[in-house]
């Protein structure tokens, strides 16, 4: 069993990036595939799908330069079960000099470090990815 669905995500897609896999498989929640949808408009991932009736699956597709290094070069959880972490707009800084980013879910949703900022919008800070 599984407590840290968003912890196994994204330690998922650092794996599956280091070893030049096409795509990762994960069970279904509504806030993963919002966390994969952010992803993917941040450039981190490709496709995003959703398959299965009962028992859904989020598959979403990597993606990778074209010199074939993974876009996803690392991940850090920050906000755990055991201990969650919560930022504002101006604590919500740029990860790797800019080229990652910072995710925060906010009361309208998940967003980037960059969006926070934007929106004036805190929560809790997810998890870093560059």
């Amino acid at each position: 069993m599984i407590t840290d669905r968003v912890g196994d995500f994204i330690i998922r897609l650092q794996n599956a990036s280091a070893i030049h896999a096409d795509s990762v498989s994960v069970p279904h929640s509504a806030h993963l595939e919002a966390i994969a949808k952010k992803l993917k408009e941040l450039g981190f991932v490709g496709d995003v799908s959703v398959a299965g009736d009962v028992k859904k699956t989020l598959t979403v597709a990597l993606v990778y330069a074209p010199n074939g290094t993974p876009k996803i070069r690392g991940v850090k959880r920050l906000s755990k079960p055991g201990r969650r972490l919560y930022v504002s707009h101006t604590e919500a800084h740029t990860v790797a000099g800019g080229t990652g980013a910072r995710l925060i879910s906010t009361p309208s949703g998940v967003v980037g470090d960059k969006e926070a900022r934007t929106n004036r919008a805190g929560g809790e800070t997810l998890f870093e990815i560059w």
